[in-house]
């Protein structure tokens, strides 16, 4: 399954037409311990760049951003009960939401990890 990486710091897995999105692990440690996470509702469409969820830790609330357009299928639950798996698992079990694939090309704006390591080294 393919990962893609923002400059805005969130991770987005394809699987055929539905993608998962969370934040990466530089993200998560940015912000510190993570007390609360605002997902979308299903069925909110959801524009590339625009706001798509708010994280907010001890130290500041951040938006996170949708990293392509599209219609959200599923939010992570468990982030409502146990909202610091973000901190403890941001790349995996800590994803927000899954969404379908609004426009495929959207994905070729995106960094491979390979990208987004050089990006983060270069902060």
């Amino acid at each position: 399954m393919p990962r893609y990486f923002t400059d805005e710091h969130e991770w987005i897995d394809v699987a055929g037409d539905i993608a998962t999105v969370g934040i990466t692990d530089y993200a998560q440690s940015q912000l510190g311990d993570i007390v609360f996470v605002e997902l979308p509702a299903p069925g909110t469409a959801l524009e590339k760049g625009k706001d798509a969820a708010v994280v907010e830790s001890v130290k500041a609330a951040s938006d996170v951003y949708a990293p392509i357009s599209g219609e959200v299928t599923e939010a992570n639950a468990a982030l409502e009960e146990d909202p610091a798996l973000v901190n403890t698992s941001p790349e995996a079990d800590g994803w927000f939401f899954k969404m379908t694939i609004g426009d495929a090309s959207e994905l070729d704006g995106l960094m491979d990890e390979g990208a987004y390591k050089e990006f983060v080294a270069s902060l």
